[in-house]
């Protein structure tokens, strides 16, 4: 079944590709979403101090056919979220409480979408490959990088042996030893890394299997990797030009990580030896 993300995840997916006069239309959007739902063309673009035309380029460039679509896109997803904890993008120590709440809203909103983007098929295809290969190895550079030793951490717990480095020149040559059969799995965000892709093109070289884990399937990691998952965002709501969120990027390991232990005897008792091989060192 195709999965469709939702138009505020598209916005930010692509924000760091508009010019200078689509990103203040995505950040007015971003931050009004539920007024832009009531507004027509002309008051988007004063209000945000572009053009009709402006407006009109950067629907197209977020996949829906002009600002009609757009607004209702926008209203199905405030619809949805309702139902749940408001959403917002203020963050402030004088109001810790209501920062706190927001600051939950939108993480719920990030996993929620992450989740709902997951194909099942496609899912299961990537299971077999890390649950079958002879080493796979978790490529990451800058902020990803936690997130790769921890998909490092969990599979060799479950005894499937795997590897992730801080260093990316160390990374790049344990990809050239890789070997087909061997699955390499690539952390970006933006999937626009340089490091990463030449990691990926590395394993592709190899016949290594190609796993992509980015926001954006039309990435250059994303287009070019054997198996994608897509992985949601919020975090511009709150950082305007920065992007660092690890929740989504987490989860999925999560997510891999319960899916290949789940009724596995074997992964259990691997768990347990090295638990209990650790147990003396804890308090």
């Amino acid at each position: 079944m195709e999965k469709h993300q939702s138009v505020l995840d598209t916005i930010h997916i692509l924000y760091d590709s508009f010019f200078e006069q689509e990103k203040k239309i995505a950040k007015y959007i971003i931050e009004n979403h539920k007024e832009v739902v009531n507004m027509t063309i002309s008051e988007l673009a004063a209000e945000s101090k572009t053009s009709v035309a402006t407006i009109s380029r950067f629907c197209k460039k977020c996949g829906v056919d002009g600002f009609h679509h757009l607004k209702i896109g926008l209203a199905k997803e405030i619809v949805e979220s309702d139902a749940t904890l408001p959403v917002s993008n203020t963050i402030s120590r004088n109001e810790i409480d209501q920062s706190l709440q927001n600051i939950l809203a939108n993480k719920i909103e990030e996993l929620k979408q992450t989740v709902s983007l997951i194909d099942a098929d496609n899912l299961n295809q990537i299971l077999e490959c890390i649950k079958n290969a002879g080493c796979v190895q978790f490529a990451a550079v800058g902020n990803t990088i936690p997130v790769a030793l921890d998909g490092a951490f969990k599979l060799n717990q479950i005894g499937i042996k795997a590897t992730a480095g801080a260093i990316w020149e160390a990374q790049l040559a344990h990809t050239l030893n890789l070997k087909r059969g061997d699955v390499l799995i690539a952390i970006s965000n933006s999937g626009e890394s340089r490091q990463v892709v030449k990691m990926v093109q590395a394993a592709k070289e190899q016949q290594v299997t190609t796993i992509g884990i980015t926001n954006n399937v039309s990435s250059s990691v994303g287009s070019i990797v054997d198996y994608h998952i897509q992985t949601a965002t919020r975090e511009k709501l709150f950082l305007n030009e920065f992007c660092f969120s690890r929740v989504s990027a987490m989860t999925v390991m999560e997510i891999l990580y319960l899916f290949l232990t789940v009724g596995e005897k074997k992964s259990y008792e691997k768990v347990r030896k090295c638990e209990d091989l650790m147990a003396d060192e804890k308090l």
